[in-house]
């Protein structure tokens, strides 16, 4: 038989296990705005709510969620997205480049978001640099679970960065295998399904880039999916490269598209 001081330091370290949880599940990353961060199958993920709207929320799913991203470059659009009532979210996939492992990750999250955490069914996808290319691959795989695409000078050529031999590796292919294979998985390759299901896309990028250049991304997006009959604005910061320039991060087209494109395809101009 268990004793009173006995149950009494059972419960106690139940509490103190609970604690622990609770603390892990909040300090997994360090958030430009308030939110919640926790570990979804030992990837470092994170969800920021905005107070008072009912469930399901409209959210944006934002990439890449590496240690230090997002950054205090972000507050400015959060702060705006939450304004409004829709969420933020993204998960650590690594450096996956839009592989098939990286996307199943991205799947343990939207079930994850969408079944337990009381978001909705239809992100807007958000894409910084080469987190463009993990939020149009899973999008590409899944063009009836999202609301738009927004990014900022986003690659969407795995061709063009990192190029095949620094993404063979997150494939799980030699250079050559992933060459042969390159129309299965390049988010470039892969847009007409999007285009199809009437997914609307947004694009801010400089046209002096030299490490994601505009007319191999988001300038081929643009042509392409202007022949596929789909929706996309492509602004275009003249003399601005891959930099933190302000107007990246701060571009009220940016948040506006995001907003629309939350509450759905139709209300996109």
């Amino acid at each position: 038989m268990i004793s009173c001081l006995s149950q009494f330091l059972l419960i106690a370290i139940s509490a103190i296990c609970i604690g622990l949880a609770k603390a892990q599940d909040t300090n997994v990353k360090t958030l430009p705005v308030p939110g919640d961060s926790f570990l979804l199958d030992g990837h470092a993920a994170f969800l920021i709510k905005p107070a008072g709207r009912p469930d399901p929320v409209p959210w944006v799913w934002y990439a890449p969620t590496l240690p230090g991203l997002p950054g205090t470059e972000e507050k400015w659009m959060f702060e705006k997205f939450l304004a409004a009532g829709i969420g933020i979210a993204g998960i650590d996939a690594g450096e996956c480049f839009g592989s098939p492992a990286g996307r199943v990750v991205y799947s343990l999250l939207y079930v994850e978001l969408t079944e337990k955490r009381g978001m909705g069914k239809k992100p807007v996808m958000m894409g910084r640099s080469r987190g463009g290319l993990m939020t149009l691959s899973w999008a590409a795989d899944n063009p009836k679970k999202v609301g738009g695409f927004a990014g900022i000078y986003p690659v969407c050529d795995l061709t063009s960065y990192p190029g095949i031999e620094g993404a063979c590796g997150a494939y799980r292919m030699t250079a050559a295998e992933l060459q042969t294979k390159l129309k299965e998985h390049n988010p470039m390759d892969r847009l007409a399904p999007l285009a199809k299901s009437g997914v609307p896309l947004f694009a801010i990028h400089g046209d002096e880039d030299k490490v994601v250049p505009l007319e191999a991304n988001s300038g081929e997006v643009k042509k392409r999916w202007d022949a596929l009959g789909g929706r996309m604005q492509l602004i275009i910061p003249k003399g601005q490269g891959h930099n933190m320039w302000k107007g990246f991060f701060q571009c009220q087209e940016l948040v506006d598209f995001v907003i629309a494109a939350a509450a759905g395809p139709s209300s996109v101009k």
